[in-house]
C-alpha cells in the first residue's frame, strides 16, 4: 500500500516519498495569537494531527514544526483595545491553545517557534533577497518585487494580471507611490507612532506576516521541506507569497507537497473571526461536549471539503462518540473476565482496510467506518455484560477486534483516556515559583535566551506559563 495525497502545487493526487525517508520534515502554518482558537482551526490541526500520528504508525519517523505569529496588526490593536502589552494578549491566547488542543489529543510539536524570536532569520533573508535585487526599501517599509519571481502564482493557479485587475482600487495612494508592483508585499514594516518594534537595517519595525514563516521553515528545516500544511484560505496570497520570496531567496523548492485543509462553514459562510460567525474550542468544551466528539466531528468530512458545522452534526457525533468509547473501554473493564491476554492479536484485513483509507489522502471518513465496523460487536458484548449475561465461546474470538479497535483509533487520536482537563500542577510548587523568578529576572535583564529556556523547560514538564498585564506569571497544566 503506498499513500497518495493531494499535491495543491499540482492540482492531482501524488505518491509520498520523503526526501530522506524514513524522515519526514512538516511545517504547519500555526495561529496569530490575538484571540482565541475556534472550531476552524481545531478542524485543521486535528485533520495534521491525524496525517502524523499516521506516517509514524506506518513508520516514518516525523519533525513537526508550528510556529505562532505573534506579533501582527490584530494583536497590537487587541493590545491597545485591552490596555495591555503585545505579549500579555500572546501569552494568555498562547496558553489557552495549549490547553484546547491538548483537551482534543492533538500531539504537540516538536517545536513552537515564534516570530518575535526569529527576527535574527527574518532579518537576514530580507537582506538575501536586497542582494538579489528582490527586496526594496521605501521610507522604512520593505517590499518584495513580485516580478522578481519566476512562477509566481504557480500554487494560487493566479497571474499577476489577473491580480492586478482583480484589485482595482484597494490600495491607498501613499502605499501605491512606495510600491514597484500593486501585488509587491510587505517584508518589514516600519512602525508607526505607538506601535511596537525592532531595531533593523531599514529602521524600527516588525515582520511582514509571510516572510515570518519563510524564515522559520528555513531555520527549523532549511531550504525545502516534504510537506507544508494550512488552510485553503492560506493558499493566497500567504502561501503564494511564502514561496515567492523562499525559493527567489534559495533557489530551491520551498516544498515538495502543499496540503489544505477546507473550511468550516456556518450557513454556508466561512467559520472567521472577521465575519464574526466562529464558536470558539473553549465554548464547545464549557458547553459539555467532550473533546473527543468534537475530534470525531472533524473527521468525518474529507479534510479538503467544506464542513458543515450545525447543532445536530454535533450531537450526532457526540452519539458516536459514546459507542465507540463504550467499545474501547470494553477490554480494560472486562478483558479478565473474557480471558483475553494476548496483546498480539489483530483483525489484519481491518488493518489493511483501514490503511486502504488513509492512504486514498487522509480518507478519515472511510478509517471511521472501519472504526466502528469492528467496533459494533463490541459494542453489544459490553451491552450484555453490563445486564448479567454469560461469556461466551465466540466472545474470546472478539479480542483482536477489541485491540485492533484501540490501535487504529489511537491513529485517529481517538482515545477513551485522552486527558480533557487542565488545572494547577501537583507537585514541587516551590520549584516551579524558582523557576518562574529566575525567568522573570531573566526577562527583566533581557536575557531571552535564559528565559525562553526555562519556559521550555517548563512546558516539557506539562506547566505552561501565562504572563499577565500586571506583571504577574500564573502557571497551569499544559
Amino acid at each position: 500500500m503506498v499513500l497518495r495525497l493531494h499535491n495543491t502545487l499540482t492540482g492531482r493526487q501524488e505518491v509520498f516519498t520523503p526526501r530522506h525517508s524514513p524522515a519526514v520534515s512538516i511545517y504547519c502554518c500555526g495561529v496569530t495569537v490575538y484571540d482565541a482558537c475556534h472550531l476552524g482551526h481545531a478542524r485543521s490541526y486535528i485533520v495534521w494531527d491525524v496525517l502524523r500520528r499516521y506516517l509514524r504508525w506506518q513508520g516514518f519517523v516525523v519533525r513537526f514544526i508550528q510556529n505562532f505569529t505573534d506579533i501582527d496588526d490584530k494583536i497590537i490593536q487587541r493590545a491597545q483595545a485591552e490596555g495591555s502589552s503585545m505579549e500579555a494578549v500572546t501569552e494568555r491566547n498562547i496558553a489557552g491553545f495549549f490547553a484546547e488542543m491538548d483537551a482534543l489529543n492533538i500531539l504537540r510539536a516538536d517545536d513552537y517557534p515564534r516570530a518575535t524570536r526569529c527576527l535574527n532569520q527574518i532579518q537576514a533573508m530580507i537582506t538575501r533577497l536586497e542582494a538579489k535585487g528582490a527586496a526594496y526599501s521605501a521610507d522604512g517599509d520593505v517590499y518584495f518585487a513580485v516580478m522578481k519571481a519566476q512562477q509566481y502564482g504557480k500554487l494560487s493557479g493566479r497571474d499577476l494580471q489577473q491580480q492586478q485587475e482583480g484589485a482595482s482600487g484597494r490600495l491607498v495612494a501613499a502605499e501605491a507611490d512606495r510600491k514597484h508592483h500593486p501585488f509587491d508585499f510587505a517584508l518589514w514594516k516600519r512602525s508607526r507612532p505607538g506601535e511596537p518594534g525592532y531595531g533593523s537595517p531599514w529602521g524600527v519595525g516588525r515582520p511582514g506576516w509571510h516572510i515570518e514563516c519563510s524564515a522559520m521553515v528555513h531555520e527549523a528545516f532549511g531550504d525545502t521541506i516534504d510537506i507544508h500544511l494550512g488552510g485553503a484560505d492560506l493558499i493566497f496570497p500567504h502561501h503564494e507569497n511564502e514561496i515567492a520570496q523562499s525559493e527567489t531567496a534559495t533557489g530551491r523548492p520551498l516544498a515538495n507537497f502543499w496540503l489544505h485543509n477546507g473550511m468550516v462553514n456556518v450557513d454556508a459562510a466561512k467559520m472567521s473571526k472577521s465575519l464574526g460567525n466562529f464558536t470558539t474550542i473553549q465554548a464547545l468544551l464549557d458547553e459539555g461536549i467532550h473533546p473527543m466528539a468534537l475530534r470525531l466531528f472533524a473527521l468525518q468530512a474529507h479534510y479538503r471539503k467544506p464542513l458543515d458545522f450545525t447543532r445536530e452534526a454535533l450531537a450526532a457525533a457526540a452519539s458516536g462518540w459514546e459507542g465507540l468509547k463504550i467499545a474501547l473501554q470494553l477490554g480494560e473493564r472486562h478483558g479478565a473476565q473474557l480471558g483475553w491476554s494476548d496483546p498480539q492479536r489483530r483483525c489484519q484485513d481491518q488493518h489493511e482496510a483501514f490503511a486502504r483509507t488513509l492512504d486514498d489522502d487522509l480518507n478519515s471518513s472511510g478509517a471511521l467506518a472501519v472504526l466502528f465496523s469492528l467496533a459494533r460487536p463490541l459494542r453489544a458484548l459490553a451491552h450484555r455484560l453490563q445486564r448479567g449475561g454469560e461469556v461466551t465461546a465466540q466472545d474470546h474470538g472478539l479480542e483482536g477486534s477489541w485491540r485492533s479497535l484501540v490501535e487504529l483509533a489511537e491513529v485517529l487520536g481517538l482515545e477513551a483516556g485522552a486527558a480533557t482537563e487542565t488545572g494547577p500542577v501537583p507537585g514541587d510548587e516551590a520549584a516551579v515559583a524558582a523557576a518562574i523568578e529566575e525567568r522573570r529576572v531573566a526577562r527583566q535583564n533581557r536575557d531571552f535566551a535564559t528565559a525562553d529556556r526555562i519556559r521550555a523547560e517548563l512546558l516539557s514538564q506539562g506547566i505552561t506559563l501565562v504572563d499577565c498585564p500586571d506583571g504577574t506569571t500564573h502557571w497551569l497544566r499544559a
